[in-house]
C-alpha cells in the first residue's frame, strides 16, 4: 500500500510533486479519476455556480473580462486558468488574484491525502493537471467563492474541469489546434468542446464557421440548453483603436453599452470583450430572462482588465511586444491586430514554438507582417529545435529574413538590435518594434527576463 503523501512546506516542494505527475501533455480520455478525486473532496466543485469557458483561442483574456466582470458586481470569485505564462500559482485566482506561494502549498496539502487513493484505485495516476484541478475546485468550496470561472485545459467532454455543471458554457470561436488528441477539422473539434455544454445551463457562443455552429446548436437542443449567439443576440456594435487599447459599443443581451474602453488590442479582443459581457449577463439573469448591467459599472470593469502576454508590450526603445499566439488562428488575429493598432516598421518576430504545434501555418500567419524572423526555442523538453524551426521558416520566409538564436535572451537581444537598425529595412523614420510570440512558454520565460527581472524594463 502506498503512504500518505508527506505534506508540503515549501512552494518547490508542491511545483516538484505536481510536475511528477503525468504532464499535461500525456491524455488519457476519462474523467473516472477526476470524479472519483472530487468525490474523496466532497465534490467542492458543486458547492458554488460555475461558468465555464472553451474554445481554440481567447480562453484567458475572456476569463479575465468575466472575472473582473462579476467582481465589479461585487461578487467574490474564484478563477481557473491554464497554461500559466510564469508561475503555476497563476492558475488559480481568488478575487482577481493569484493564490499566494504560501495558500497553494495550502490547498496542494488540502487534497494531497486524497491522491494517492485516487492512484491506487484507478488503472492510472491523477495527473499534473487533474490535481490542480481539484486544488482549484477545493480551494474555491474553502474562499469560499460566490462564482468560479474556469477555463478548459484541452477540449471539453474529456476535460478534467467538466466534472463542474456549469450555469453558463461559453464556447469561443473553435479552430484546428491539439489535432492529434481533439481530431483534424474544426467540426471534429467542437464536438469535443460542445461537452461543456450542460442541461438547463446557457450557452453563449461566440461567432462561429457554419459547421461548427450546426454542432454546437445541436448539443444545447439535445440537452435543453438556453443559446445566445454573437452577431445576432450579442456583439460588437462598433470599435475604434486608441491610445493603450480600443473604444467599444457593445450590444449586450438587453442592452447596448456605449464608450467602453478595453485597455487590450486588436478586433479579437473586442469579441472576447462582448463574449465576456454576455457571459456575465447570462449569469446575472440566473439562466432565466437576462438583465442589463449598470452601464458605469462595465466601463469601470473593462477599463480594468488585463492580459498578460497577450499583446503586452513590456519595453521600449525599442518596443517589445510579447503574444502568447502558438497556433494559426491566433497568429492571424495577432497579426491583424498589430495591423489595426499599431505602425510598427520594421517589426522583428522572435518565435519560439512547441513540437507538437504547427509551426509553419503559424509562420505563414505571420510572414507578410515580419521584415526578419530570429527563431529561437523555450527551455522545456517538447520546444521544437530552434534549427528545425528556421528550415521551415526559411521555406516561407526566404534565407535573408531569417536568423538563429537558440537561447531566447540572445534571440531577443538580435531582434531588438535589428529593429533600432530600421534603415537596414530601408525604413530611417520608422518606428522598429520586436515581437515574441509562438508559445504560452516563450512568451512567459521572455516576460520574466523582461518583467520580473527588471533588467530591460
Amino acid at each position: 500500500m502506498t503512504e500518505t503523501p508527506r505534506l508540503a512546506e515549501t512552494f518547490e516542494e508542491v511545483e516538484d510533486a505536481l510536475l511528477s505527475r503525468w504532464p499535461e501533455t500525456r491524455l488519457e480520455p476519462s474523467l473516472d479519476r477526476i470524479r472519483a478525486f472530487t468525490e474523496l473532496l466532497g465534490d467542492p466543485q458543486r458547492g458554488y455556480p460555475v461558468i465555464h469557458l472553451t474554445g481554440t483561442n481567447g480562453k484567458t483574456s475572456t476569463s479575465r473580462m468575466i472575472d473582473t466582470l462579476l467582481r465589479a458586481l461585487d461578487l467574490r470569485t474564484g478563477r481557473f486558468t491554464s497554461p500559466h505564462v510564469e508561475r503555476m500559482t497563476e492558475r488559480i485566482s481568488i478575487d482577481g488574484e493569484p493564490l499566494t506561494d504560501e495558500e497553494f502549498v495550502r490547498a496542494f496539502n488540502d487534497v494531497a491525502p486524497y491522491t494517492h487513493l485516487v492512484d491506487e484505485d484507478q488503472p492510472h495516476p491523477l495527473s499534473f493537471f487533474e490535481t490542480v484541478v481539484g486544488m482549484a475546485y477545493a480551494a474555491f468550496a474553502d474562499a469560499p467563492v460566490d462564482v468560479a470561472v474556469v477555463e478548459v485545459g484541452m477540449g471539453g467532454s474529456w476535460d478534467a474541469t467538466n466534472v463542474a455543471d456549469a450555469a453558463v458554457a461559453v464556447v469561443l470561436p473553435v479552430a484546428v489546434d491539439h489535432a492529434a488528441y481533439l481530431g483534424d477539422t474544426p467540426a471534429d473539434i467542437a464536438v469535443e468542446k460542445a461537452g461543456i455544454i450542460k442541461p438547463g445551463s446557457t450557452a453563449v457562443l461566440a461567432e462561429q464557421a457554419p459547421d461548427v455552429a450546426a454542432i454546437l446548436l445541436a448539443r444545447a437542443a439535445e440537452v435543453g440548453a438556453t443559446v445566445v449567439r454573437e452577431g445576432l443576440e450579442f456583439g460588437v456594435v462598433s470599435r475604434v483603436p486608441a491610445v493603450g487599447g480600443q473604444m467599444l459599443s457593445l450590444q449586450g443581451l438587453r442592452a447596448r453599452y456605449d464608450d467602453v474602453f478595453l485597455p487590450l488590442h486588436g478586433a479579437h479582443q473586442a469579441q472576447n470583450a462582448a463574449v465576456a459581457l454576455a457571459a456575465v449577463e447570462a449569469f446575472a439573469a440566473g439562466g432565466e430572462q437576462s438583465q442589463a448591467l449598470d452601464d458605469e459599472v462595465v466601463r469601470a470593469a473593462f477599463a480594468e482588465v488585463t492580459s498578460p502576454g497577450r499583446l503586452e508590450i513590456v519595453r521600449r526603445s525599442p518596443t517589445i511586444v510579447l503574444d502568447a499566439a502558438h497556433n494559426p488562428h491566433g497568429a492571424e488575429a495577432t497579426a491583424a491586430a498589430l495591423e489595426d493598432s499599431f505602425a510598427f516598421a520594421p517589426l522583428i518576430g522572435v518565435i519560439g514554438v512547441m513540437g507538437d504545434k504547427d509551426h509553419e501555418g503559424l509562420l505563414a500567419a505571420f510572414e507578410p507582417h515580419l521584415a526578419h524572423l530570429v527563431c529561437t526555442q523555450n527551455s522545456t523538453d517538447r520546444a521544437l529545435p530552434a534549427e528545425e524551426l528556421a528550415a521551415a521558416a526559411r521555406e516561407i520566409f526566404g534565407e535573408d529574413r531569417v536568423s538563429v538564436a537558440r537561447r531566447l535572451s540572445d534571440a531577443i537581444d538580435q531582434a531588438a538590435a535589428l529593429a533600432e537598425a530600421g534603415e537596414a529595412f530601408g525604413d530611417p523614420l520608422g518606428s522598429g518594434a520586436v515581437l515574441v510570440t509562438g508559445s504560452v512558454v516563450t512568451v512567459g520565460e521572455a516576460r520574466s527576463l523582461l518583467v520580473r527581472q527588471g533588467g530591460r524594463s
